[in-house]
C-alpha cells in the first residue's frame, strides 16, 4: 500500500466519525487518492459536479483532516476523471486548492436545486407516507408487492432488476414503488436512493443540455445505488432524452445498482421506445397491478378509515367498495368526500348520502339487479360462458351454476317464474322450482358451496341497495 494510499485511509476514518452513513457512501467512498508529493494529496473524483459539492460542503473537514496527517501546511489537489455519455474516455483536470483559501465557485449543477437557494441537499424525493405497512396485498397485487419487499430487503443482489411495475392509473404503481425506496433507506441508510418522474428527469436534461453540464448530469445519476423512475411511458418519441437514460441505465445495471420502473403498460406494448429499452426492461421482473377485488378494496378503505380516525357502518364500506373499482385513488377521493359532506352540511352518512357522493365519481350508480346481471355475476363465479346458462349443457359445473342463478333471480328480482325459466332458454315454471329446491338442499349441506354463494349474495345486495 502506497503512502498517499495509508494517508487517505486514515483521512476516512476520521471523516467517516463525523458524517452519516449516507453521506459517507456517497460522497468519500468513491474517492481515489492517486499521488502524495510533499505535503499535497491528490484525489481523485468522479466529475466536476462531484468536486463542487465537496468544496461546497465538506471543505473544512477536508481542511481539518489533511493537516491533522500532514501538518498545517498540507495542499489538497483535485483530479477530475471525465465521462462522457456515449463512450468512456478519461480526462484529467488538475486543480491546486490551498485549504486556507477558498476557490471561487459557479453554481453548483445538482439536478435537485432550488433556485435561488445556496445550501444544497440532495434529498431521496421519497414520499414517506408511502410504507409496506399501508400498502395492502391482495391477489392483484401479490407478485409486485411480493417482488418490491424482496427488492427492500436484499437491494442489488436479487434477479428483479429492473423491477418494472406497470397498471392502470391508480392502482398504487407510485406507492409500490416509494414503499420500496423507503424501506431501503430505512434498512441501508448508506445508499443513495433517488425517485423522480420521467418529467422531471426530461426536464432536468433540457437544463444540463442547455447549460452544457450533461455530463455532470449523467455522472450524477450513475453515482446512484438505487433508481426509481415513475410513468416511463412518458419518455415515448423523446429520442435523446432515451439515449441518456440507456447509458444510466446500463451503467447503473452494469454495477448491480437497483432499477425500478413504472408505466401504465407492459414493455412490450411501449410504443416509440426504443427497443434498446425495451429489451432491458425485460433483463428484470415485469409484474402488473391488476383492478383489486372486493375484499381487498374494502381493506384498503377499512385502512384508510383506521389511519384517519374514520368510523363507517360496514353497509356504507361495502357499497362504496362494490361501485368504486378500476382506481383507489377515487375511492380514498369518495371517502374524503363523504365525511366533507356530513360534517359540512350536519348529515348523517347513510346511503342516500353515499349515492349522492358516488355519483360524482361514477357516470350512474348500477340500476338494480337484473336477471341478466345475476347470470353475468354467477357465470364469472363459475369461470364460465354466460350463453352456457342458457343452453342445454348437463356438464355438472354448468347445471349448478344455471340452477344458482334461477335460485338468485327468483330471490331478488319481482319476475315470475314463468319469466325466470323464459330466461334460461325457455325453461318450465316446474324446472325452476325444481333449481331452487336443488340449490337449497345444497345450501344446507355443503358448507363450501355456502359461502361460495353467500359472496354472490353479498355483490347482489349491494346493487339493491344503490336502489333502494
Amino acid at each position: 500500500m502506497g503512502e498517499h494510499q495509508q494517508v487517505w485511509n486514515l483521512c476516512l476514518a476520521t471523516i467517516q466519525a463525523e458524517v452519516n452513513p449516507q453521506s459517507y457512501s456517497t460522497w468519500f467512498k468513491p474517492i481515489r487518492p492517486v499521488r502524495l508529493k510533499e505535503s499535497v494529496l491528490t484525489i481523485q473524483v468522479p466529475n466536476k459536479f462531484f468536486y463542487e459539492w465537496l468544496e461546497q460542503h465538506y471543505v473544512d473537514l477536508l481542511k481539518k483532516v489533511i493537516r491533522k496527517e500532514l501538518g498545517d501546511k498540507a495542499k489538497l489537489e483535485y483530479q477530475i476523471l471525465m465521462q462522457t455519455a456515449d463512450e468512456p474516455q478519461q480526462k484529467q483536470k488538475n486543480g491546486v486548492h490551498e485549504e486556507t483559501k477558498q476557490n471561487e465557485q459557479n453554481e453548483i449543477r445538482n439536478p435537485f436545486v432550488i433556485p435561488g437557494i445556496r445550501k444544497m441537499k440532495v434529498e431521496t424525493q421519497l414520499n414517506k407516507n408511502c410504507t409496506f405497512d399501508n400498502y395492502i396485498e391482495g391477489d392483484c397485487n401479490r407478485l409486485a408487492r411480493s417482488a418490491g419487499l424482496a427488492i427492500a430487503e436484499r437491494s442489488g443482489t436479487t434477479s428483479f432488476n429492473p423491477l418494472v411495475i406497470y397498471g392502470s392509473a391508480g392502482l398504487g404503481k407510485t406507492h409500490l414503488a416509494q414503499a420500496i425506496g423507503n424501506t431501503i433507506v430505512q434498512n441501508h441508510p448508506e445508499k443513495s436512493v433517488l425517485y423522480i418522474s420521467i418529467e422531471k428527469f426530461s426536464n432536468q436534461m433540457v437544463q444540463a443540455i442547455k447549460n452544457n453540464t450533461i455530463n455532470d448530469f449523467v455522472s450524477f445519476y450513475q453515482l446512484l445505488d438505487v433508481l426509481i423512475v415513475d410513468d416511463i411511458h412518458f419518455l415515448a418519441e423523446r429520442t435523446k432524452t432515451q439515449e441518456i437514460f440507456f447509458h444510466i441505465f446500463n451503467q447503473l445495471h452494469q454495477n448491480r445498482k437497483q432499477l425500478i420502473i413504472t408505466s401504465d403498460r407492459a414493455p412490450k406494448d411501449l410504443n416509440g421506445m426504443d427497443d434498446r429499452l425495451i429489451s432491458r426492461f425485460k433483463w428484470g421482473l415485469t409484474a402488473d397491478l391488476q383492478i383489486p377485488d372486493l375484499e381487498t378494496r374494502m381493506a384498503i378503505l377499512e385502512a384508510k378509515m383506521e389511519k384517519e380516525g374514520i368510523i363507517l357502518p360496514p353497509n356504507i364500506v361495502e357499497f362504496i367498495s362494490y361501485h368504486i373499482k378500476d382506481n383507489i385513488r377515487e375511492l380514498e377521493g369518495v371517502l374524503i368526500s363523504l365525511i366533507a359532506q356530513s360534517s359540512l352540511n350536519r348529515k348523517e352518512v347513510d346511503l342516500t348520502l353515499a349515492k349522492e357522493v358516488i355519483q360524482k365519481f361514477v357516470t350512474q350508480l348500477n340500476s338494480g339487479v337484473s336477471i341478466e346481471s345475476i347470470q353475468e355475476l354467477v357465470a364469472k363465479t363459475f369461470d364460465i360462458p354466460v350463453d352456457q346458462l342458457n343452453g342445454k349443457s348437463r356438464k355438472r359445473g354448468v347445471v349448478i351454476a344455471r340452477q344458482l342463478s334461477m335460485y338468485l333471480a327468483k330471490n331478488y328480482t319481482n319476475k315470475s317464474l314463468k319469466v325466470i325459466g323464459d330466461y334460461f332458454g325457455g325453461k318450465d315454471h316446474s324446472t325452476v322450482i325444481y333449481s331452487c329446491k336443488a340449490i337449497q338442499d345444497m345450501l344446507d349441506t355443503d358448507p363450501k358451496f355456502r359461502t361460495k354463494v353467500n359472496e354472490i349474495e353479498r355483490e347482489v345486495k349491494i346493487s339493491l341497495n344503490a336502489t333502494g
